[in-house]
């Protein structure tokens, strides 16, 4: 007896049909609006899940510029810039542009000292398998570049937090692997930044290191996180983008608001606040 033609069809229609597929295998059904508390759920529970498989018990967090390289891809940029500016002397914007690359050159060696300070911690306390004051970044260029490639130097595990942007944005080559996290949503990108740190560093940056600095430090006023130490790291940078004097003077911040951070100039220096901090 010959198999119905129809009938065939209509089962292999079936058989494809997006509705036949075992939920969690439906890229399409959870990207659906309607799914968004559960793409939530995953995302917070895929690095947590991980970070205990591989017995992360506490982190350090590093924020600073996507935008400043090592020194010697800054003097580059720089006399790139220059070169430019020689075909059209006269030109404004040529102009500004060797001004903002000077800029970048006089502050590429946080880049090193990114660098040193995420390879003096990472080399102290990553033994027998427990893995403690982790270096975590954003997991892009720059500073965060820098603090998982001192973690690397020294043969230590670094985590990324990577964000799906509209530009491109490619994770740095330094992150361990099985490490290294695209995220969807801020806000969990953001739980997991401070869910086990034990300090914050900030090199010098723009919005986004503004962004994540300022939410850390209004959780730490408001007691809705544990005690860690926030260092701004390059005093005079910072004390030029955020007058934290001032907002205590005008009395929108108490002055004991002013004890929640501290300053460091070397990675040292950091390290020492930090270990001091936690009775290190």
């Amino acid at each position: 007896m010959n198999e119905d033609p129809e009938r065939k069809t209509n089962l292999e229609r079936i058989l494809h049909s997006p509705s036949y597929r075992l939920a969690y295998q439906d890229v399409d059904f959870l990207a659906e609006p309607r799914m968004r508390a559960t793409r939530i759920e995953l995302e917070l529970l895929k690095p947590e899940l991980t970070f205990e498989k591989y017995n992360i018990v506490s982190t350090i967090v590093v924020f600073g510029s996507t935008r400043i390289p090592e020194p010697s891809v800054a003097r580059k940029h720089l006399e790139a810039a220059q070169a430019r500016l020689a075909e059209t002397p006269d030109d404004p914007r040529r102009q500004r542009a060797v001004a903002r690359a000077e800029r970048i050159v006089a502050k590429s060696g946080y880049y090193d000292a990114a660098r040193r300070f995420a390879a003096l911690v990472s080399s102290k306390h990553q033994e027998d398998g427990r893995r403690a004051y982790v270096m975590v970044t954003g997991g892009g260029p720059g500073i965060m570049e820098a603090a998982n490639r001192g973690a690397y130097d020294v043969q230590a595990k670094s985590i990324g937090l990577n964000i799906r942007l509209p530009m491109e944005q490619r994770p740095n080559p330094y992150i361990t692997p099985e490490l290294c996290f695209q995220f969807q949503y801020f806000a969990i990108r953001k739980f997991h930044f401070l869910l086990r740190a034990k300090a914050l560093v900030a090199f010098p940056g723009g919005f986004g290191t503004l962004d994540e600095v300022f939410e850390t430090l209004t959780l730490r006023q408001t007691r809705r996180m544990q005690d860690i130490p926030i260092i701004f790291f390059g005093r005079s940078y910072w004390e030029r983008v955020i007058d934290f004097q001032f907002l205590a003077d005008e009395g929108v911040i108490d002055d004991e608001d002013l004890d929640l951070f501290r300053y460091a100039e070397t990675p040292e220096e950091a390290w020492e606040i930090i270990a001091r901090f936690h009775g290190e």
